[in-house]
């Protein structure tokens, strides 16, 4: 059994995901800000860093990837489309606040590029990347179907679903993406999204507004 440990970092309080194994590995999902607390948080549970996984390369999701990389020297993951985000504060978003020093992100090369969808398999981690663009065009959810839940991003929320007006997004791709990947789980599928609260298929086919009439 898996346990999943959830941290909401930084000024907009982006959800990172700490997922390990009884045997105390862990993958590090979306480490967006605060490198020290998570890396203290991690030694503090002792628990052993594997890789790190991007659903995004989107400034509050990549910017402690350097801070946590470097302390435990683990490799990155992402999707081959934003590859070359994570070191342009324009594409990232962190351009944006200029003005805030610690809001220009630059992190550097990642060591593992995910060019298609395919099953994961790290230790005795299994779990599956599937495409879910929309929000940017890169955006990947990670499902442990045997486990029971899925690492979404800013695909989708509680209630709600990630903004298209960044670049590379689409509405209509977003919500093809959340139809077809998504709400096509299990319904109890617990879905641990970038901000907020979890929540499940179920939950989202009968009260999210955006997927009314779509």
């Amino acid at each position: 059994m898996l346990n999943v440990r959830k941290y909401a970092l930084g000024p907009v309080q982006t959800n990172c995901y700490i997922v390990s194994n009884k045997e105390k590995e862990c993958l590090i999902f979306d480490p967006g800000e605060e490198g020290g607390r998570l890396v203290k948080e991690i030694r503090k549970n002792d628990l052993k860093p594997l890789a790190i996984f991007l659903t995004h390369a989107h400034f509050d999701h990549i910017g402690a990837v350097d801070a946590v990389r470097e302390v435990f020297d683990i490799p990155v993951y992402i999707h081959e489309q934003e590859v070359s985000w994570l070191a342009d504060p324009l594409k990232n978003g962190s351009g944006k606040y200029a003005e805030l020093p610690n809001y220009i992100v630059q992190a550097p090369k990642e060591e593992h590029i995910i060019r298609k969808e395919q099953i994961m398999e790290i230790s005795n981690f299994t779990f599956e990347a599937v495409f879910t663009p929309g929000h940017s065009p890169g955006s990947i959810s990670y499902v442990f179907k045997e486990d029971g839940f899925a690492i979404v991003g800013d695909t989708l929320f509680e209630g709600s679903v990630g903004r298209t007006d960044l670049i590379g997004g689409s509405m209509p791709v977003l919500i093809k993406s959340i139809h077809d990947k998504l709400l096509s789980l299990d319904e109890e599928t617990i879905i641990y999204p970038g901000h907020g609260n979890d929540t499940t298929p179920a939950q989202e086919m009968d009260t999210n507004p955006f997927l009314n009439g779509f």
